[in-house]
């Protein structure tokens, strides 16, 4: 259960009020008006708790568990034990996440600067925006009502940040734009130089980075991220991306609207990933290239070409995934047979 000591419950709501906050459809002979207090796994809910299911393989869990309510894709309802409140839907798991940020909602920041920040007299700060110790907000800067900036970040001269955006502690920003309700976590660091020089025997030359990082609407960025600003072009980060842990995107990068990028990929410097890509954990991709939209890249994949839109693609270098598979078989099938012939041989 969520420790009370770092998380603050909301509510309680009736089942009508979740059903409409989720989207969901309650199954009939429901009480509208039953009250649920909390969230829990299925395997822990009791009475008082909102759970859900959205994996088969949970089924039987299901069918014993204790829960007051519980969203369910319609394929499962029946399956539901005496006593839970079904709420019918065909996304389960987004409902559960509608469900639970009503119940812990994200605390609003607490307006006021710290006495040990440092506020540049030309900075804007916006109406109820929070300034944590600690934290340096550069000259012509400018924040929008309710930001939140903890303690020991950096917002370097001239960066605008919209309206209720999170900074995380230290992180540090600089020649970047950045939307509204936009995450940044801890230790970030967006807008620094881009990896650009011209190689030479007689010692490299650094080539000026004069680009911006813009980072549009509902964008997540995890913790000790990085994002270089573009060299010329700006590196863009499409609204509503979610950015993990641990990531590499690389000078003039466009993401396009509502990318997944996993912990430790890495973007290359100008490829470009259309909307609703994906990238798994650990892949790469090189620069100059292109993934289209919706496209796949499997975990540790090493993308060396350009990806067609809706793709699935994996391994170094990446291919089409079934050719990958096939591959992996292909070989399994002939390192049994050299093994076979050696077992022969002796």
């Amino acid at each position: 259960m969520p420790d009370s000591r770092f998380f603050k419950v909301a509510g309680p709501f009736t089942v009508a009020d979740l059903a409409r906050i989720a989207g969901a459809v309650p199954a009939e002979g429901t009480d509208p008006e039953r009250l649920i207090h909390d969230v829990a796994p299925l395997s822990a809910a009791g009475p008082e708790h909102l759970s859900f299911l959205d994996n088969r393989k949970y089924v039987d869990a299901f069918a014993v568990s204790r829960a007051g309510a519980c969203f369910v894709h319609p394929d499962f309802a029946a399956r539901a034990p005496s006593g839970t409140a079904v709420l019918v839907t065909r996304t389960p798991y987004k409902a559960y996440a509608l469900a639970a940020q009503a119940f812990y909602p994200v605390p609003p920041p607490s307006a006021g600067i710290h006495p040990s920040a440092v506020v540049d007299a030309s900075a804007e700060i916006g109406e109820g925006c929070e300034i944590g110790a600690g934290a340096v907000i550069g000259a012509g800067a400018s924040l929008g009502p309710g930001c939140r900036v903890e303690p020991n970040a950096v917002i370097g001269e001239n960066v605008r940040i919209g309206a209720g955006t999170r900074i995380g502690a230290c992180a540090s920003l600089s020649h970047c734009l950045i939307g509204e309700r936009v995450l940044v976590y801890p230790g970030v660091r967006i807008g620094q130089d881009g990896f650009g020089f011209a190689m030479d025997a007689a010692g490299h030359v650094r080539v000026p980075q004069l680009g911006r990082v813009i980072v549009e609407d509902d964008v997540e960025i995890g913790a000790n991220t990085t994002i270089d600003r573009g060299a010329g072009p700006d590196t863009v980060i499409g609204r509503g991306s979610m950015i993990d842990n641990l990531v590499q995107i690389g000078h003039n990068v466009t993401l396009g609207a509502g990318c997944v990028v996993v912990a430790q990929a890495g973007i290359s410097g100008s490829s470009r990933l259309g909307h609703h890509a994906v990238l798994a954990a650990q892949a790469g991709i090189a620069g100059h290239l292109t993934v289209g939209p919706g496209a796949r890249i499997a975990a540790q994949s090493g993308v060396m070409k350009d990806v067609a839109a809706g793709e699935e693609v994996c391994g170094s270098p990446a291919v089409p995934i079934r050719q990958f598979f096939r591959q992996v078989a292909t070989l399994s099938r002939v390192s049994r047979a050299d093994r076979g012939a050696r077992d022969k041989e002796e």
